[in-house]
């Protein structure tokens, strides 16, 4: 299976944070590094980095990896926005989209692969992480909805193309609850780095 491109969404505004939450300090890097380097360390294909909010600062960190960037100008809109700049930029040729928030650095390679590899072997367009139930991140769109992605208007989100088509979904469980969590507070910044 080749083809599958990482969409790591960076754009937003951490208004809950108060500050650039990508830039925050995780392990020895910064979130947004953490995020990158997993994703490099996966058997993603590639990786594409949507900026918006905070451009230059994250650009800064970001431009030292092997990854490729586009430019939100309407990430004030909310995150199917960013979704839909990471969609735009991929190649011809792409099989499918691995959508990764920019904020949930604690999900690693592994947990990357196995929603990797449940795509590859199965002949579903929508594969997600999923933990107790609930579904998460990452999450997997083969090519063939990319119109329909596009399309969807601004405040939706991707789980319309869930309950539009939940044939075609499969969840791939795991005992991580990493994959439902992310970092929007300070207090949930702490928890995290309390546990690395």
């Amino acid at each position: 299976m080749t083809g599958i491109w990482a969409i790591v969404l960076a754009a937003g505004e951490s208004q809950r944070m108060g500050s650039p939450k990508m830039l925050l300090p995780y392990n020895d890097v910064t979130i947004i590094e953490q995020v990158i380097s997993n994703l490099l360390d996966s058997d993603a294909d590639r990786v594409v980095v949507v900026v918006g909010a905070h451009r230059e600062e994250i650009m800064k960190v970001t431009r030292r990896y092997d990854v490729f960037h586009c430019y939100n100008d309407d990430y004030r809109d909310g995150m199917l926005s960013s979704v839909k700049c990471g969609f735009y930029s991929l190649p011809e040729g792409c099989v499918a989209a691995l959508i990764m928030p920019g904020d949930q650095p604690m999900t690693g390679p592994g947990k990357i692969n196995r929603v990797i590899s449940t795509f590859a072997e199965s002949d579903k367009g929508l594969v997600m992480a999923a933990y107790n139930g609930r579904r998460g991140h990452p999450l997997i769109v083969d090519m063939k909805y990319m119109d329909e992605v596009l399309s969807l208007p601004d405040g939706e989100g991707l789980r319309v193309l869930a309950e539009r088509h939940p044939d075609d979904v499969l969840v791939s469980d795991t005992d991580d609850p990493s994959v439902i969590r992310d970092i929007d507070t300070r207090e949930d910044y702490m928890n995290e780095i309390s546990k690395t």
